[in-house]
């Protein structure tokens, strides 16, 4: 992620948007998911700290922080009790489309997100980022 947005920062102009994808997982992380929680609380501090750097350059940073996302690895990843219940511990009670994520992306990339800047933006199905 470094190494990306240092090579494209060179090509970015004012107004430009940097997105990106954390993990809910980053403020509860489950004790099995200790890699991949480590790396998206990475992303996370990471986002920040970019943030603050590019503001004077009119760079907005920000990331999405997803919570149970339903996609075709599901099944083949958890046993089959998991997959039954996957996202059900959402206030919403499921899991989100992966369609359910576009809209968050599409506002922080455009001209409307012009003043968000550093934020992580939960899809998180009404579990809160804390």
């Amino acid at each position: 992620m470094f190494h990306l947005a240092k090579a494209a920062l060179p090509h970015m102009r004012q107004g430009a948007s940097i997105i990106n994808t954390a993990s809910i997982e980053a403020f509860t992380p489950q004790p099995a998911l200790l890699p991949y929680s480590s790396t998206k609380g990475a992303i996370v501090t990471f986002t920040k700290s970019l943030a603050g750097l590019l503001a004077r350059r009119g760079i907005r940073v920000n990331a999405v922080a997803p919570g149970p996302i339903w996609r075709p690895l599901i099944p083949s990843s958890f046993p089959e009790e998991k997959v039954t219940g996957f996202g059900s511990s959402t206030p919403l009670g499921r899991p989100a489309q992966p369609a359910e994520l576009a809209p968050i992306y599409v506002l922080l990339a455009s001209d409307e997100a012009s003043f968000m800047s550093a934020g992580i933006h939960g899809v998180t199905g009404g579990r809160p980022l804390t």
